[in-house]
């Protein structure tokens, strides 16, 4: 990460979730969430709810860093992930990206609450965040946009390990200050 400053593993703590540094002894709670295919659907990692290829996707992840186990309250699950980065494209911003949550965790307001909490702690340090998604995956392009995202340009880049091409977006502090007091009034 390029500010020494900005913690991308802090312990982050909202009404329904908790969000905490990924752990090696997190990879059968992580995989427990990973585990329908349909939480990849439209996904361009479709197969990732096989343990094989789970697998490889969470030694990334460890080995990357900068990740954050999502857990529910309620029942102490962990029922997804995200991650901070630094993007090539981007050095010196902030990126949120490698996002997923449990399908049984789609429709509501966990997205919401998952990205507020990560928004806010970004936004104490940087004056935009930058999200990079795959030009066929549909429901995350929509799902950020609804955070105030733009998109702004595509590039390939490799942000893990296989160049490939991103949408990226970008999300301005001002554009998510008034998207957050709408939605939480």
């Amino acid at each position: 990460m390029t500010d020494i400053a900005f913690d991308t593993q802090p312990q982050l703590s909202g009404e329904t979730l908790t969000l905490r540094g990924l752990q090696a002894e997190d990879r059968d709670g992580l995989y427990a969430a990973a585990a329908d295919p349909k939480t990849w659907a439209g996904h361009p990692a479709s197969d990732r709810y096989k343990r094989e290829v789970f697998d490889a996707y969470f030694d990334f992840l460890l080995q990357a860093g900068d990740v954050l186990v999502v857990a529910d309250n309620a029942s102490g699950r962990i029922i997804g992930c995200s991650r901070y980065y630094a993007a090539p494209d981007q050095p010196a911003a902030i990126s949120i990206g490698f996002t997923f949550l449990d399908s049984r965790y789609w429709g509501g307001n966990t997205n919401f609450e998952l990205k507020q909490l990560m928004l806010d702690h970004a936004f104490s340090r940087f004056s935009e965040v930058w999200f990079h998604i795959a030009p066929t995956n549909i429901r995350s392009q929509k799902a950020t946009a609804k955070f105030g995202a733009q998109p702004v340009y595509q590039a390939t880049l490799d942000l893990s390990g296989t160049p490939a091409a991103w949408m990226c977006f970008r999300l301005d502090r001002d554009v998510w200050q008034q998207r957050r007091a709408a939605r939480l009034g």
